[in-house]
């Protein structure tokens, strides 16, 4: 139980002062006030002291003991931590390069180095020597605004990649957030529509899932349904097999062969999904390795099956372009998701240090979220 208030520290005489869990207020014969934590550590006692209470409030004392504690609990050296975290708040450049650096073996070169390139052109004028805890909105706001329709494919890269850098930062403690993300996009216009993938505004999709579910539930339709509530590109759609669907877990588990990168990625399935796929296989025989939705040779369904279905219906929308109806809805309707989170949730590389700087289980907890919410936000009409 803590034993000091904000009163106490303020009045306190010499000595020193008990606050409970190691923390301890230290007042010289001169009056200055400083705080220490005492911890045991392989056996010995070790006094670590963190600063004067002009630096550091009873609050911030408490909590900044709690973080020292739990890295001498798990065998790092306090103080080592404490001098580390002590080090200057880097400018955006300097975190660049440590972001960069930390993350650069989980890329493949070629993204490595557009890392770099893309923000030392664009970033790095408006933001190169910024302190990474002083950027704010208004700030990659003004820096995007250049390019953010001229340029629209490349700025949302480099959107993204500062998310990268000040999310890394946050990891370190350099600030306090992670990155902005719904207050950047209210302040910059709409951007025009991509030459590769037309996709159906966000805020349109439920009412088109409600259209495709009052009609008989064709292949194609159900398909598209599927695909939608996934945020899954068509071919992962297409070659989708029983086998892959881990029922108790509620994941999709798609193998390397059926990825894009050729790299195995699970995705979470929200329960539409969950309920789609039971209405699905509710017609088919229980064989495992079958496809969600074969042809009549069992193989798998023409790319243009779905496609069918929106030009039918008098649509000159992308089937692909549904990840980026579901990318702009994450980004402007879920902002306490960062942009990493969302970015595995459509199977986008995100190297596995950033993984870890969430931790593993968060990350996995939040994409799930993610794809839940998104699930609710389709159904609000579509049922």
């Amino acid at each position: 139980m803590a034993k000091l208030t904000a009163l106490s520290v303020k009045n306190a005489k010499a000595g020193r002062h008990g606050d409970g869990a190691g923390l301890y207020l230290l007042v010289k014969p001169s009056g200055a006030r400083s705080w220490v934590l005492r911890v045991q550590q392989e056996g010995k006692r070790r006094d670590i002291g963190l600063g004067s209470i002009a630096a550091l409030s009873l609050a911030e004392a408490r909590e900044r003991a709690a973080e020292l504690r739990k890295h001498a609990l798990n065998g790092r050296d306090p103080i080592a931590e404490r001098d580390r975290d002590r080090g200057p708040t880097p400018t955006f450049k300097e975190a660049t390069k440590a972001t960069h650096e930390a993350l650069k073996d989980g890329w493949i070169e070629k993204n490595a180095a557009a890392f770099l390139t893309s923000l030392e052109t664009y970033a790095y004028p408006k933001l190169g020597n910024l302190k990474v805890d002083t950027i704010e909105a208004s700030h990659i706001r003004d820096m995007l605004d250049p390019i953010w329709t001229k340029k629209p494919e490349l700025a949302r890269k480099v959107r993204m990649r500062v998310g990268q850098v000040l999310n890394f930062s946050h990891s370190k403690g350099w600030r306090k957030t992670e990155a902005p993300s719904k207050a950047i996009s209210v302040g910059l216009p709409k951007q025009p529509k991509g030459k590769n993938y037309l996709a159906m505004p966000y805020a349109d999709v439920p009412a088109f899932v409600r259209k495709l579910r009052e009609q008989a539930p064709t292949k194609g339709r159900r398909a598209l349904l599927l695909l939608i509530l996934t945020a899954a590109r068509p071919g992962e759609i297409r070659r989708g097999r029983w086998k892959q669907l881990d029922r108790s877990k509620k994941d999709w588990n798609r193998p390397a062969e059926i990825m894009k990168e050729r790299v195995a990625h699970t995705i979470t399935v929200n329960q539409q999904a969950m309920e789609l796929l039971d209405e699905i296989q509710a017609g088919q025989p229980n064989k495992p390795d079958a496809l969600f939705f074969p042809n009549r040779d069992g193989n798998p369904i023409s790319d243009m099956t779905m496609t069918k279905v929106l030009r039918d219906a008098g649509l000159k929308f992308d089937v692909h372009g549904f990840r980026s109806s579901f990318r702009d809805w994450a980004a402007e309707k879920m902002p306490e998701i960062p942009d990493p989170v969302a970015e595995a949730a459509i199977a986008h590389d995100v190297p596995d240090k950033v993984v870890r700087a969430y931790k593993r289980t968060k990350f996995i907890e939040m994409r799930r979220r993610l794809l839940d919410a998104w699930g609710h936000f389709v159904a609000a009409e579509g049922r």
